[in-house]
């Protein structure tokens, strides 16, 4: 049986290479870096540290527009909110459209250490006295 190897890439933030699987892939949407942890979104990717460090740096050396090639280069302005909600924990800006919290008002974040990886491997169960209830549509 053939082993399968593991793609290696760069952080644009410290600039060390390392698997993929220990570094989260970034794209941008709509003007905004996006991060994409199931490395499944169409487009460009830049690879980063999931940590605040190569975070910073990242930004610090302008290395978004240029790793994503940005029209611009290093001069083009992406908002980096929803990448650094990500990577910081911190719940993103909220939507000012009519029916969303407003900027001032809190909202409640899941601890990190409680939240489970997505994907087809998770699944939901109830306990065997519970009677899953189904919602009508």
């Amino acid at each position: 049986m053939a082993e399968t190897s593991i793609p290696v890439r760069t952080c644009v933030g410290c600039r060390e290479r390392a698997p993929v699987t220990d570094l989260l892939r970034v794209v941008v949407r709509d003007g905004a870096l996006v991060p994409d942890p199931r490395r499944r979104l169409p487009g460009r990717g830049a690879s980063l540290h999931p940590t605040p460090e190569c975070l910073r740096a990242a930004e610090r050396r302008r290395a978004f527009p240029r790793a994503l090639r940005l029209p611009g280069g290093g001069g083009a302005a992406v908002e980096a909110g929803p990448l650094r909600a990500h990577v910081l924990g911190a719940p993103a800006p909220a939507d000012t459209r009519p029916g969303r919290a407003h900027h001032d008002e809190r909202q409640t974040a899941v601890p990190p250490a409680d939240r489970l990886p997505a994907g087809p491997h998770v699944e939901s169960r109830t306990s065997s006295d519970e009677q899953a209830v189904k919602s009508p549509r």
